[in-house]
């Protein structure tokens, strides 16, 4: 078997030192373009692949930007992993995208790898369930990224802490949830149903704050019992507002955790005769790229998506004497009004 080529091979066929190709290789120090295009060729010619445990012996992270989401086919992961891709091209980073399945554990596995890997970058983004431990573990391996010289972005997602050892790039979901809902209340309705993600999750659980201050805010009463938790997807929507109308649950307009909810809801709505917005009037949240194609078109609040990716690296990868590594970046949102809502009782 053929002797994998090292980084001595690679100085002896450019005829400099291993110093050199080293120098070239991280792209970290100024070298002569003469040198450079010597070393690059010789890389060429013998295929030679950077060693990666070798690298971080010499505490040189990878250049590389790892995104952890819990998927990567809903609108709103997708267009944060275009932003992040955008950005890390921009910053001569290869950008990795991780999938976790909402499951933290996987998450904190998954950071603690890229850490090993001594990525350029973490970008946590989206919502997660936390609790104690989770905290706890999580704050070791952003320690430990952050002695290593590389960054944990929490992205689209609340900060840990004022001394949590990571960059924070989050959107205003508490106050979209409370403008969304205030749309609802100046339009006349009085009995909203939110139907919200999964207990504990820190999106979720944003929303639902923002939906109760609007609420208290016109002098109304908080219903549990229209608060409604489960999966937060289409099929989830769908399943959930079919439950609550054959409950019997009364209500003239609907605030949906999510457009895929908001999909599934009105289809749900549909089904039963009831007219949208004639019947019910319904608002989602994201303001993803086909809501404008919904029937009829969604009203719906828009978060950056792409922004929050793009801001993520760019705080990530800057290494300014500035840069304390615990930034906090909040981005705004808004009510983008479409024909889905109807005013009432004017």
């Amino acid at each position: 078997m053929n002797k994998r080529p090292s980084i001595k091979d690679v100085a002896a066929r450019a005829g400099v030192s291993m110093a050199t190709v080293s120098r070239v290789l991280s792209g970290d120090y100024p070298v002569a373009d003469e040198t450079r295009q010597r070393v690059q060729l010789a890389v060429r010619e013998l295929d030679y692949v950077v060693n990666a445990h070798a690298r971080a012996l010499h505490g040189a992270t990878s250049k590389v930007v790892a995104l952890v989401v819990a998927e990567v086919t809903t609108p709103f992961f997708a267009r944060i992993a275009a932003g992040v891709e955008e950005q890390a091209t921009v910053a001569h980073r290869l950008c990795l995208v991780c999938t976790t399945h909402a499951d933290p554990d996987r998450e904190l596995d998954v950071v603690r790898l890229m850490r090993e890997q001594r990525a350029d970058a973490v970008i946590l983004a989206g919502g997660v369930v936390e609790n104690d431990d989770y905290r706890e573990r999580m704050r070791q391996y952003a320690q430990g990224l952050e002695n290593a010289g590389s960054r944990l972005v929490l992205c689209a997602r609340p900060s840990l802490g004022p001394d949590f050892p990571a960059i924070t790039v989050e959107y205003e979901n508490v106050g979209g949830a409370h403008a969304a809902t205030t749309h609802l209340l100046t339009a006349g309705h009085r009995d909203i149903l939110m139907i919200a993600g999964p207990v504990g999750l820190t999106t979720s659980d944003q929303r639902i704050e923002g939906y109760r201050t609007a609420l208290t805010a016109y002098g109304r009463p908080v219903d549990p019992a229209l608060i409604s938790h489960g999966p937060w997807d289409r099929e989830g929507g769908y399943r959930r507002t079919r439950a609550l109308l054959a409950a019997g649950k009364r209500f003239t307009a609907i605030f949906a955790g999510n457009d895929g909810v908001a999909s599934g809801a009105m289809a749900a709505l549909r089904e039963v005769g009831r007219r949208i917005p004639d019947d019910v009037s319904i608002v989602g949240y994201d303001d993803i790229p086909n809501a404008v194609d919904f029937n009829p078109p969604l009203t719906s609040v828009r978060v950056p998506q792409e922004e929050l990716g793009r801001t993520a690296v760019k705080l990530a990868t800057q290494r300014s004497s500035e840069s304390s590594g615990r930034e906090h970046v909040m981005l705004g949102t808004h009510v983008v009004v479409r024909g889905s809502v109807r005013q009432i009782g004017a």
